[in-house]
């Protein structure tokens, strides 16, 4: 199954210069329960926010300029070899713009942390169809809310 976990903005915005414009812990500590032992595949510049590869998960990077080669994580061309190499397994796209807007038709499954404000930034998520997406799960926090979307037609 692929999954999308992102966050953003109440005007879809997930980025400002190559970094995410906000610190959410609750966020965090969702992104590291669902996706613990889970592969991820994550854009170049979201690796680079980053820094390291995250334990307890294998991670593939789409990049053409990266070299990766460590435990656990690899450099691919494409979403399309990431998912090849993953097939079977429960993937988790998680960063950047290109990648959601690329695996959004193959997704079934979207976890939304969505900020209820607006804030200024350089990179978005695309639009969710609600024609393709229904809200099977939602739950309220201090400015934000996490939103579990499933596919309504597999």
């Amino acid at each position: 199954m692929i999954s999308i976990i992102a966050a953003m903005a109440k005007n879809r915005v997930i980025g400002k210069d190559g970094k995410i414009p906000w610190q959410l812990p609750e966020d965090m500590k969702r992104f590291r329960q669902l996706t613990m032992g889970h592969t991820l595949v994550m854009g170049r510049r979201t690796y680079e926010e980053i820094g390291h590869p995250l334990p307890g998960r294998k991670t593939y990077v789409v990049s053409s300029v990266l070299n990766i080669e460590q435990e656990g994580c690899c450099r691919v061309d494409s979403l399309a070899e990431a998912l090849r190499r993953a097939e079977g397994e429960e993937v988790f796209i998680c960063g950047g713009a290109m990648l959601y807007k690329e695996a959004l038709p193959s997704t079934q499954r979207l976890y939304m942390t969505e900020l209820d404000k607006e804030v200024p930034g350089d990179t978005f998520f695309p639009e969710i169809p609600p024609e393709e997406f229904g809200i099977v799960e939602k739950e309220a926090g201090e400015g934000y809310c996490f939103v579990t979307y499933e596919r309504k037609y597999p």
